[in-house]
């Protein structure tokens, strides 16, 4: 799955994500700062209907979210220095929790993450274009 879109059309691009989501519960995303990584975690969180504030977990690190199915970890892990600090912050309780985990930089803790983890990589394209593509487990 690749999918290429502009900033307007964002929310778009959010559907089609969640379309082809399937079962996966652990969403690893990577791209470089400013890429969009929150952006879009925040457009998929409006289209699941989120009833909260979604916000940037970068000084919270953990930021859990209620939508009608259950509920959303949104995490970054910009902040920590390995996976020890990872595990002290309650990160694998989330990955483990059943509910959907949207992880910022998690090349920060590669160990932790569960198998079945979908990796995205997200590219800017130019100022307006993003392309996301799905990485090889």
């Amino acid at each position: 799955m690749d999918i290429t879109y502009t900033l307007p059309h964002i929310r778009e691009a959010a559907r089609n994500f969640i379309a082809k989501l399937g079962e996966a519960k652990v969403v690893a995303i990577t791209g470089e700062m400013g890429a969009g990584k929150t952006t879009f975690v925040h457009a998929v969180c409006d289209e699941l209907k989120v009833s909260s504030v979604v916000g940037s977990p970068t000084y919270s690190i953990i930021n859990e979210y209620a939508y009608p199915g259950g509920k959303i970890f949104h995490i970054d892990l910009y902040r920590l220095r390995d996976e020890e600090e990872a595990m002290q912050a309650g990160v694998e309780d989330c990955f483990y929790s059943g509910a959907i985990c949207f992880v910022e930089w998690p090349q920060r803790a590669p160990g932790l993450l569960p198998e079945e983890t979908l990796k995205l990589q997200i590219v800017t394209i130019d100022e307006q274009t993003r392309h996301i593509a799905i990485l090889d487990n």
